[in-house]
């Protein structure tokens, strides 16, 4: 890529990134099933307009230079394994993949705390791009581990403009492996990395993750189930519906909202038996995070032609490696087996989500 393709590159991911704050909504869980079979799933969200997502198939060997805000001058790297994910904005920016190792990695917005350590064009040689670095984990480590001790190597960098405050809009990275382990990557205070357990099995946005974590106490009364009947007084009380227990859990769009959601939905769930059960248990948990477009707009304020600001939902099998996916347009389920693909032939591929229009139903006739 010349210089000035990267420039016009770089103008249009920052005018993109800019606007993110108040619109970027993503829901992520894992899920275990009986027969072993372990997920990551999520959804992602973006109000502003079509991220112009596309399915990404990455090989074995194919070279790659990341961006720096002085153009594609970054770490050079020759992928050492093969994966499947999906981008935003511009096809190298993959924002959730897995790998043929089973390796999952995805990065959530992490807006007003996440802070990158400025660009130094003396270490341009070692810089990964923050929209870079699922591509980059996914193609070059197999586990958690190695991708924790290789992410040390290098520099992650903002290529974006910094905002009226001087900063920068980024994200935090959700890192899982076939083994059960996941971690969590947040940078703050422009260039402090927090490595923390993912041991809620959920995620999503600002604040950040220790923060989530101590809010949960403040749901500890809410669980499963209905609540039984109760005379107060002279008053008969009872249960106007099922799952009256989780009376209070917050239903509003914010980060910890959805996470406080996500938590009591994902565990209270029953344990799917085999990747199947686990795969549509998946789909429909997150099918409670499924945005509508408008509820983020103002009265009065023009709303993107879209159909969801959800425009994708994506899970990772990391023990028989997969991606599944379903898109705004489509909500059939798709399936990329990551076992069928020879890594070593097949060539770099960036491949529309939907492969036709969806601008009809599937009609049954009798």
């Amino acid at each position: 890529m010349k210089k000035t393709g990267c420039m016009v590159l770089l103008a249009t991911l920052t005018a993109s990134l800019l606007s993110v704050p108040v619109a970027q909504a993503c829901t992520g869980i894992a899920i275990n099933a009986a027969d072993g079979t372990r997920l990551l799933a999520r959804t992602i969200e973006w109000k502003g307009g079509n991220l112009n997502s596309k399915l990404i198939i990455m090989p074995r060997g194919q070279k790659n230079t990341a961006l720096t805000p002085a153009g594609e001058n970054g770490k050079v790297w020759h992928n050492k394994y093969g994966a499947v994910g999906a981008s935003t904005v511009e096809p190298r920016f993959v924002a959730e993949g897995v790998n043929e190792k089973g390796l999952n990695v995805g990065i959530f917005y992490f807006s007003h705390y996440g802070s990158l350590t400025p660009y130094k064009a003396a270490a341009a040689k070692k810089s990964v791009s923050d929209g870079e670095l699922v591509r980059y984990m996914l193609t070059n480590f197999a586990t958690v581990d190695e991708a924790l001790e290789g992410l040390k190597k290098i520099e992650i960098i903002p290529i974006g403009k910094p905002d009226a405050h001087g900063d920068y809009a980024t994200g935090h990275w959700r890192i899982s492996d076939a083994s059960g382990k996941s971690m969590i990557l947040e940078i703050t205070n422009k260039g402090e990395r927090h490595i923390y357990e993912n041991n809620l099995d959920v995620f999503t946005n600002s604040p950040d993750f220790p923060w989530h974590q101590s809010n949960l106490n403040n749901y500890i009364h809410l669980s499963g189930g209905e609540t039984p009947d109760k005379t107060i007084g002279k008053v008969h009380l009872f249960s106007l519906g099922g799952g009256t227990n989780l009376t209070g859990l917050p239903g509003d769009l914010t980060p910890p909202s959805r996470l406080v959601r996500a938590f009591f939905y994902l565990h209270s769930a029953p344990i799917a038996k085999n990747t199947y059960e686990a795969v549509t248990q998946a789909f429909h948990i997150l099918n409670n995070f499924d945005l509508p477009i408008g509820a983020e707009y103002a009265p009065g304020e023009q709303i993107p032609d879209m159909p969801s600001a959800t425009q994708w939902t994506a899970v990772s099998d990391v023990t028989h490696p997969a991606f599944y996916y379903r898109t705004m347009y489509n909500s059939a389920i798709r399936k990329v087996d990551l076992s069928k693909i020879n890594f070593e032939k097949v060539p770099y591929t960036v491949a529309d989500m939907d492969e036709t229009p969806q601008e009809t139903f599937y009609e049954r006739t009798f």
